[in-house]
């Protein structure tokens, strides 16, 4: 079992994570915005434009062990759904550091998780650009299955 991180360590990570994304922020054209949740100061988020998607936003949670990070990647699909999970699933298998996964309402969401002893800006870049090129990769067949009826036309 990975080490529980006292609260004044985690701390000290908050604000490296901090600088990390506001350096993100400027050498990245990309991102649009980083910020902190107003009600949760371990929990940040990401706002990317993206080109497939119009916008990712990846959230990142700093947990006592883990740095947890996901994006919402599609609303729960219309038609075709059995298709569309077993998509992400294939897709996942391929995947390194995240994975698809079903959340609130049945959307299709992409997670993953970094021990608190391997975070770092290199890391933390690496997380935010794989799930950036994730999305941009498979979003559009997955919401073409999912909203067929809705590009047929």
């Amino acid at each position: 079992m990975s080490e529980i991180w006292a609260d004044a360590v985690r701390g000290i990570l908050a604000r490296q994570i901090d600088e990390w994304l506001a350096t993100y922020k400027e050498n990245n054209a990309l991102c649009l915005a980083v910020g902190r949740d107003p009600e949760d100061d371990m929990h940040w988020f990401v706002r990317m434009k993206g080109e497939e998607k119009e916008f990712t936003t990846v959230w990142l949670t700093l947990g006592q062990r883990t740095l947890q990070y996901e994006t919402y990647v599609m609303p729960a699909p219309e038609e075709n759904a059995v298709e569309v999970y077993e998509q992400a699933l294939r897709r996942s298998n391929k995947m390194v550091g995240a994975a698809f996964s079903i959340g609130v309402e049945d959307a299709l969401f992409l997670r993953g998780e970094l021990l608190l002893s391997g975070v770092s800006e290199p890391e933390l870049d690496r997380v935010l650009g794989t799930l950036y090129a994730t999305v941009e990769r498979h979003f559009p067949v997955l919401i073409r299955i999912g909203f067929a009826s809705r590009f047929d036309a």
